[in-house]
């Protein structure tokens, strides 16, 4: 499962913007960065007629893990969990989120890492 088109973020510039700009919310087991958007920084391809939503992507390296069946089935793990929680939102601004997995996370059962996001989605304002 991927994220829908509309909440999909792309483009190196929009990651160097959150990187400089975005606030930092951090856990045990990942860092959750969220800005405000920057449209003139997206990918020309990406239907921004929509109403403004949700923009995420995640990261996870190597570190996790060296396996890369692992690494992609957190990634689908997070997707899935992202677009089911993310796209009952209503949001007034266009907010950009990105997700990192520390390495420590491997540790951690799926059920508590999904908490874990959560936990940091509320304390970034996103989710209530």
């Amino acid at each position: 499962m991927v994220l829908p088109k509309h909440m999909r973020l792309k483009g190196h510039r929009c990651f160097d913007f959150i990187y400089r700009e975005g606030e930092r919310f951090y856990s045990p087991s990942m860092v959750l960065r969220v800005t405000k958007a920057n449209t003139k920084l997206q990918v020309r391809g990406i239907n921004s007629n929509l109403s403004p939503s949700i923009k995420c992507a995640i990261s996870i390296s190597n570190k996790v893990s060296k396996r890369s069946v692992i690494r992609n089935k957190l990634r689908r793990l997070f997707h899935h969990h992202l677009s089911c929680r993310l796209s009952k939102i209503e949001c007034v601004d266009e907010v950009w989120a990105f997700i990192s997995l520390k390495p420590s996370c491997i540790k951690n059962s799926n059920r508590d890492l999904l908490k874990e996001c959560d936990k940091l989605l509320i304390k970034a304002g996103i989710t209530k």
